[in-house]
């Protein structure tokens, strides 16, 4: 159907909605001679008479009433359909699907939503827990969230986080048996615990260290390989090795003594997590409030 057409009949609802081509035209914004033009144009088109015109009256045929009956409220339905998506636009309301890593997911994500969700009932969020550099567009997610270093140019970036270092720990069980490192060298004769990301290239991680200007990576090995830092966590906790992890994430544990830091004066920051999505996204009122909901105050 052409846009002549939809607009032809759309005039032709307004003269039976009318039963009058003046108050019609007053509706449409056109003029009379330009609104009768229209629907006989229609009418030729169709090979039908649809209105029964006299100076006073105008009343559809029974092929014009056949057709207002059948198109009338199929168009109906429609301006409220548009109607109730222009409400939704300003209404928090919709699915907000995000990429996040896990630490990031528990640490900034939940403390935002646990706030966010209960306030508007009508806002759900899905988070997919993944580690590589997902085209956010081509994978339909509304938003990811990854260290700042790693987020494209193209894309917005909001700050959700503050700068983060990185912390070398291990437990006192493991202490025990081995003695502290106090260069990065000296882990090549420690079990550290790897970290294979596909932000690597599938490659093992290696740790990364900063001390008067001066940079080294280390490749460090061991005994244990894992694809997140939960896991990580955990397996320094049981004693296994040595494990490198921001200092947000084992703040806890170093506390309590479960865990020992070492190395911290070689230990680097980075820059914080960062909420990205596409510039030309038509951003909802329900992702407006989650982006501001997570964005870093300081």
């Amino acid at each position: 159907m052409n846009r002549e057409l939809i607009g032809d009949l759309l005039a032709f609802l307004a003269v039976v909605r009318e039963r009058s081509f003046t108050r019609a035209a007053v509706k449409l914004d056109v003029s009379q001679s330009a609104l009768s033009q229209t629907v006989r144009r229609l009418e030729e088109r169709l090979g039908i008479r649809l209105l029964n015109r006299t100076t006073r009256s105008v009343a559809p045929t029974q092929a014009g009433e056949r057709l207002f009956l059948r198109i009338g409220s199929k168009f109906e339905e429609i301006d409220g359909e548009l109607a109730e998506l222009s409400r939704l636009s300003d209404k928090p309301a919709g699915i907000i699907r995000i990429t996040s890593t896990e630490y990031a997911a528990d640490a900034i994500l939940m403390p935002a939503l646990a706030k966010l969700l209960p306030k508007y009932p009508d806002i759900k969020v899905e988070v997919i827990i993944d580690y590589g550099l997902t085209n956010i567009v081509a994978e339909q997610y509304d938003a990811g969230i990854r260290p700042g270093e790693l987020v494209a140019k193209d894309m917005i970036a909001v700050r959700v986080s503050s700068d983060l270092r990185m912390a070398v720990v291990g437990s006192p069980s493991y202490f025990k048996t081995h003695k502290k490192p106090r260069t990065p060298q000296d882990l090549t004769g420690h079990n550290c615990i790897n970290l294979r990301l596909p932000t690597h290239g599938g490659r093992l991680y290696a740790w990364e260290f900063e001390k008067d200007g001066r940079e080294l990576d280390v490749r460090v090995e061991g005994q244990l390989v894992f694809n997140g830092a939960g896991a990580l966590l955990g397996a320094a906790l049981k004693g296994f090795g040595l494990a490198y992890l921001t200092e947000s994430q084992v703040k806890q544990q170093l506390s309590s003594g479960q865990l020992v830091r070492v190395l911290s004066d070689w230990c680097p920051s980075f820059a914080g997590y960062h909420l990205y999505y596409p510039s030309r996204r038509q951003s909802s009122a329900a992702f407006s409030l989650l982006v501001d909901a997570l964005r870093y105050r300081g």
